[in-house]
């Protein structure tokens, strides 16, 4: 069942929240995440503030447990 959720979470996200939610995961920062895609570290946070809000997440935590639990990141990588 915890799978199925998991999975719904990330339909909910755009690709670029995707690609976000793995640089989260991996313990970027949002002016680090900026300076990747070269957007402003505002935008990073907006992207960072959606995704959390689109899953229900108090805290970048959730979204670390979000990223391997779907898989975007595998632990050792």
């Amino acid at each position: 069942m915890e799978c199925v959720v998991v999975s719904k979470s990330l339909a909910l996200l755009t690709e670029r929240e995707r690609e976000v939610l793995e640089l989260v995961g991996r313990g970027l920062s949002n002016q680090e995440i900026a300076e990747k895609f070269f957007i402003s570290p505002h935008t990073a946070k907006t992207h960072v503030n959606r995704i959390m809000s689109k899953i229900y997440a108090h805290d970048r935590a959730q979204l670390v447990i979000l990223a391997y639990e779907s898989g975007l990141l595998v632990p050792g990588e």
